[in-house]
């Protein structure tokens, strides 16, 4: 499975989870779910992984936690805040380079309609 139809089932999970919850939920209530739709539809993916900060060449300890990497290829970052700011695009895109991956999901789940919440960001390595 490759990054383009894993991302395709990750829209579609969070679709049906934002349809059968709403919004509202704290992130670490979506990433719970999330994390059962995806075992669900028999996806690897590690949760809270620990990614360590590699900066002239030393590894300086725990730089952040990635909600979720599916398949080792896609990140996803969970949200659920009133607007998603330039920074959490920024921090996505971040993490897909400091992880070397192509491609991230952010995924607001506080919006009406779970499309508008969905925000694909990509890595051109």
């Amino acid at each position: 499975m490759r990054e383009n139809e894993i991302s395709r089932e990750i829209v579609d999970a969070a679709y049906k989870i934002h349809t059968g919850l709403g919004a509202g939920l704290l992130e670490s209530a979506y990433e719970a779910v999330m994390a059962y739709e995806l075992q669900k539809r028999g996806l690897r993916f590690e949760r809270q992984k620990p990614i360590p900060i590699v900066y002239e060449g030393i590894h300086l300890g725990e730089g952040f936690r990635a909600d979720l990497i599916v398949e080792n290829l896609v990140i996803i970052e969970l949200k659920s805040v009133e607007h998603i700011a330039p920074v959490h695009k920024k921090q996505l895109l971040t993490y897909l380079r400091l992880t070397n991956k192509r491609l991230g999901l952010l995924i607001n789940f506080n919006t009406d309609l779970i499309k508008n919440g969905i925000t694909r960001i990509a890595n051109n390595l």
